[in-house]
C-alpha cells in the first residue's frame, strides 16, 4: 500500500511539474523597457525645437516618421513626432515634453511594434487610456485624434514580427473606436489603406508596414477630406 501510494505521490508531482514547464513555455515574454538606438538622441531634439501653442503633433513611431508633415499638409505647424521602432511605453515616457506645448492638436498613431513585440493587447490599450488622460489633464484644450492601426501585407516578408497578428490590429481598433470623447476623435485609418484581401494595399507600401509618399498623400487627402486640420 506504501510502495503504491508513493508511486502515486510521484506521478503527481511529475505531473504538476510538467503542467508547470508548459505554462511557462506558453507563457510570451514582452519588454516594456525597450528603446530605439536614435531614442534618446530623437528626444532630445524634440525638446530643443521651438513649441507653440498652434502646434500641430503627429506623434509616433516610423510610420509617423516617414513624412515631412508641414511640407505634406502645406501646414507650417505641423511638427513630426514620430521615432522609428517606438511603443506605446516609449510615448509615455516622451509624452510630458508634448503636453508641455500645448499644442492645438495632437494626431497619435502608435501601438504595431508592441503588438510585434509580443505586449499584451490589454497592455497596449491601458496605455492608450493613459495617452489620452494625461494629455486631457496636462492640456486641457489641446484636440485628440487617435488614428486606428494601420493593416499590414505579409506578402513582402520583410518585418515578419508584424505579420499574421490582425486579430490583434482589429481587436485594438475596435477598442481605440470606444475611446471616442468630448475632445477626443477617432480617426480611421485602418479602412483607408485596405484592400480586398483586408490587406495593406500593396501600391501604397513598400515593405508591407510603412508607407511610400502615394501612401502618405492617400492619408493627406483623407485628413483634408475630413476636415480635421481646420
Amino acid at each position: 500500500m506504501k510502495i503504491l501510494l508513493k508511486k502515486v505521490s510521484i506521478a503527481l508531482g511529475l505531473l504538476i511539474a510538467l503542467n508547470v514547464n508548459l505554462a511557462s513555455a506558453q507563457t510570451v515574454k514582452w519588454d516594456s523597457t525597450y528603446r530605439p538606438g536614435k531614442y534618446i538622441e530623437q528626444v532630445a531634439k524634440f525638446k530643443a525645437d521651438v513649441k507653440s501653442k498652434k502646434d500641430y503633433v503627429f506623434l509616433g513611431n516610423s510610420i509617423t516618421a516617414g513624412t515631412d508633415w508641414a511640407k505634406l499638409l502645406s501646414l507650417p505647424q505641423a511638427k513630426n513626432r514620430g521615432i522609428s521602432g517606438d511603443i506605446t511605453f516609449g510615448v509615455l515616457e516622451r509624452l510630458q515634453d508634448v503636453i508641455d506645448g500645448k499644442p492645438k492638436k495632437i494626431f497619435i498613431l502608435i501601438g504595431i511594434n508592441d503588438i510585434s513585440r509580443n505586449i499584451p493587447d490589454s497592455v497596449i490599450l491601458g496605455n492608450y487610456k493613459k495617452i489620452v488622460k494625461r494629455i486631457r489633464e496636462g492640456s486641457k484644450k489641446t484636440q485628440i485624434y487617435f488614428n486606428t492601426l494601420l493593416p499590414v501585407n505579409a506578402s513582402f516578408e520583410k518585418f515578419k514580427n508584424h505579420y499574421g497578428k490582425d486579430e490583434h490590429i482589429l481587436y485594438l481598433n475596435n477598442e481605440i473606436k470606444k475611446i471616442a470623447a468630448k475632445n477626443v476623435t477617432v480617426i480611421d485609418l485602418y479602412t483607408q489603406f485596405l484592400d480586398k484581401d483586408n490587406h495593406l494595399k500593396a501600391e501604397l507600401t513598400k515593405d508591407g508596414l510603412h508607407l511610400i509618399p502615394e501612401g502618405y498623400k492617400v492619408w493627406a487627402d483623407f485628413l483634408n477630406a475630413t476636415g480635421y486640420l481646420k
